[in-house]
């Protein structure tokens, strides 16, 4: 009956030394927690930098035309080849022309009666006037002279009646108002079309150059004009923009600001700037949202890496600074903008100060580290510099 405690007391001592075996580890690196965490370190220093803005906007065609008939017929032919560039006057339609042009035979044929019976109604004006009062009465010249006034007026009319008549018949082949590309037709060979209708036969439109419509806060315009107020930003010459696509690809071309909305949009609070961009390989098109990064001047200023620092819900950002006895401390700062993937902040640190770059996560106030110098690349990695 004894051997079985025996027994059990081994087993428990077993297990109390596979116990203290285990806990050795965890209180070495417990007690190794408190050496110094080691982190990348860059040090800050003033700079002429582009003070970056980024937008959002839509691109819009500089101009578009709906081709709508002007007159009532039946369409004959599709000239044009969808997808196609037109030239302002070159066919793209046309409707069946014959009646049109019976309209200007018998206008022509009304001008030619009509031009054929001034030669009388003068002759007959002017003889009546030579004979007033020997045989001719004073209301015989009158007649005389109104019917040759009406003969000129039938003229008149006749040729107002030709012109029409060539108008309608001209319109019969629908051309193209504007220079540009012309859309897929939304009406066959046979069918009716009216003048004025709702309906447009197709839509021509001008890509080159496009309009791109960014949305800019009015709030974030304030803040820009007052940096430029307080001398902490240089405006420049002139706005440089530019555009990424919609699959991420930087365009190759800067817009020229052609407008600036003097209004504030009641829905989203922001202002409308129109920028122009050089299209000759048609990327962008009607419709398509880009991302735009604006520079709207330069700055004295430290950049500070994206990665490095916290975005707080108010705007500002928040980064981890070492002290001279390598201790970290948090500092919340404001940017005044961004540029590449770097933040630009113009006050809130001084000239030298160093900022913890990785392990920010490791990173609470007070925490010493083991500094090393670091750097960070263009794609914005962080790479050691020093031992």
């Amino acid at each position: 009956m004894t051997a079985y405690p025996r027994k059990c007391a081994r087993i428990l001592a077993t297990l109390a030394a596979m116990m203290l075996m285990l806990a050795g580890p965890a209180m070495a690196q417990g007690s190794a927690g408190q050496e110094a965490l080691r982190a990348g370190v860059v040090a800050l220093h003033r700079q002429k930098v582009p003070v970056t803005v980024p937008l959002t906007g839509q691109a819009a065609a500089r101009s578009e035309a709906e081709i709508r008939p002007l007159v009532d017929g039946i369409v004959t032919s599709i000239i044009y080849q969808p997808g196609s560039e037109v030239k302002a006057g070159d066919p793209l339609f046309t409707i069946d022309p014959r009646s049109y042009q019976a309209d200007l035979d018998s206008a022509q044929a009304q001008l030619e009666s009509a031009r054929a019976a001034l030669p009388a109604a003068e002759a007959t004006a002017e003889r009546f006037e030579r004979l007033a009062g020997t045989g001719v009465t004073q209301a015989d010249v009158d007649q005389a002279r109104v019917t040759l006034l009406q003969a000129r007026a039938a003229i008149s009319q006749a040729e107002a009646s030709l012109a029409t008549a060539r108008i309608n018949l001209d319109r019969t082949t629908i051309t193209s108002p504007i220079d540009g590309v012309a859309g897929i037709p939304e009406t066959s060979v046979g069918d009716l079309v009216t003048s004025g209708q709702s309906a447009a036969l197709t839509t021509v439109t001008a890509l080159d150059p496009i309009y791109v419509d960014l949305s800019a806060a009015s709030s974030q315009m304030l803040q820009t004009r007052a940096r430029i107020a307080s001398g902490d930003m240089d405006p420049g010459d002139h706005l440089n923009i530019s555009i990424r696509l919609e699959n991420g690809e930087v365009y190759d071309g800067t817009g020229i600001v052609r407008a600036i909305s003097s209004t504030v949009s009641t829905t989203t609070g922001t202002i409308r700037i129109r920028v122009e961009f050089e299209n000759p390989r048609q990327l962008i098109l009607p419709g398509m949202f880009v991302r735009a990064s604006v520079t709207v001047g330069t700055a004295d200023a430290f950049l500070i890496p994206q990665l490095a620092a916290t975005l707080e819900p108010d705007g500002r950002i928040s980064v981890w600074t070492l002290n001279g006895e390598s201790e970290a401390t948090e500092v919340t700062v404001t940017p005044a903008g961004s540029s590449d993937n770097a933040w630009i902040v113009t006050q809130g640190l001084e000239d030298g100060a160093r900022i913890i770059v990785d392990n920010c996560d490791a990173v609470s106030e007070g925490t010493t580290s083991q500094p090393v110098e670091a750097r960070v690349n263009d794609l914005g990695v962080v790479e050691e510099t020093g031992n």
